[in-house]
């Protein structure tokens, strides 16, 4: 039973895979029908969740944000959003480069629940009715849309107000929306991608799917590199520094966030990676622990990356302007998505669903896809880090203070 409570979600999320390949053309139908009502029954839930994961999220932390160190708080929360979106734009490009022509003539079409597999959901679980008398209807408190608005409305307003009991209040309920995700929607995936898989193997569409995906992966990886290369490279241009030194100097905190896959665990490496630059003790106290909860930059590539191969997968047309606005409305979301593993994308769910159009299953495969590669988009987070550190110990000269202790703590 220890052995089992050890496997991590990417080792669950690896034997769902497979066993909904192996299982799917020898499923039984009923068998078959209540995986896929399980699934209709997470994708509703999440669905209704997601507005209240998007609110819980965004609102404290744009409420925090503004009660920090003035101008460069604001300067280096801009720089990361800057550098979140360029990265977005770039995996964009190359995505449409390299995955146009080679997935959008895949032949791939069952990217839904049922199709071609002759499985049918004892009920659906939707958050609007569409006539259908096995609905359940479960509408979801707010639009997404409407949730983001309140967000942006309450966290700057809270910006203002100082010891505010609304503040504690937002707070808390963040704390109660991290245990959504962390207790019921993360350990709730493992099942929902294995029907997914399971439909798909079903309908004989299963290998294609994965095999057409390795290219994904490859590519993804390979951008995450070039992503950090553009942001040494233009820190080292800034302060005059060598770029591959400093990002050498910061191989402790890739290495280290490989295995924690998690941004906050990694601080502590962070910051003394972040130190052999050369950055000073303040600057680093301030901008790494800021950083590592605002600047999602290998985040941002991995779901760029991913959603344009699953639309291509879908047979749907793939421009510049329709996932531009995606993109930017992405990063806006990045600087709240939670550090648990697959968090980030649980939180952009509601924006694949909203802005793309993503059904179950396209959701089911970017879930599967982003906590393939959790660790490698949270190691680029975490070294890009160590690259707005260098630029605002460069901008600041000296004038940021009082942040020294966070690094004796962390090291301590």
């Amino acid at each position: 039973m220890s052995v089992i409570r050890k496997i991590p979600l990417l080792g669950w999320i690896g034997i769902a895979i497979l066993l909904g390949i192996l299982t799917g053309p020898i499923m039984p139908e009923w068998l078959g029908n209540t995986f896929l009502t399980y699934n209709s029954i997470f994708s509703g839930f999440l669905g209704f969740a997601v507005p209240l994961i998007i609110l819980g999220l965004i609102m404290p932390a744009i409420a925090e944000l503004g009660a920090g160190a003035g101008k460069w708080l604001g300067i280096t929360a801009a720089i990361a959003y800057g550098s979140t979106i360029i990265s977005g734009m770039v995996a964009l490009f190359v995505s449409l480069w390299i995955f146009t022509p080679a997935l959008a003539n895949s032949g791939i079409t069952a990217l839904g629940n049922g199709e071609g597999s002759g499985l049918t959901p004892y009920f659906t679980l939707v958050s609007s009715p569409g006539g259908s008398a096995t609905e359940i209807v479960l509408p979801p408190a707010l639009s997404v849309m409407t949730a983001l608005v309140i967000a942006f409305v309450m966290g700057i307003g809270l910006t203002t107000i100082k010891n505010s009991i609304l503040v504690s209040a937002a707070i808390e309920f963040r704390t109660i929306i991290e245990g959504l995700i962390r207790r019921v929607i993360v350990p709730a995936l493992p099942l929902f991608i294995f029907g997914i898989f399971m439909d798909l193997s079903r309908s004989g569409e299963a290998i294609r799917v994965i095999s057409t995906f390795l290219i994904v992966v490859l590519v993804s990886f390979g951008l995450t590199l070039l992503v950090l290369l553009a942001q040494f490279t233009t820190a080292g241009v800034i302060a005059g520094k060598n770029p591959l030194k400093a990002l050498w100097n910061m191989r402790e905190a890739y290495v280290t966030a490989l295995g924690t896959s998690s941004s906050a665990a990694t601080i502590p490496i962070t910051l003394r990676s972040t130190l052999k630059n050369g950055v000073s003790a303040p600057i680093a106290g301030f901008v790494v622990p800021l950083c590592a909860t605002i600047h999602l930059s290998g985040s941002m590539v991995k779901i760029t990356c991913f959603a344009t191969a699953v639309m291509l997968l879908g047979g749907e047309a793939v421009s510049f302007g329709a996932v531009i606005p995606f993109i930017l409305m992405l990063g806006v979301m990045m600087v709240a998505a939670p550090g648990v593993p697959g968090g980030a994308i649980a939180a952009a769910s509601g924006l694949l669903v909203s802005m793309l159009g993503f059904g179950d299953v396209e959701i089911g495969l970017m879930f599967a896809m982003y906590i393939a590669l959790d660790s490698f988009g949270t190691a680029t987070n975490v070294t890009g880090d160590g690259a707005i550190a260098i630029i605002i110990d460069k901008l600041s000269k000296g004038k940021l203070t009082g942040s020294a202790e966070v690094v004796e703590e962390a090291l301590a």
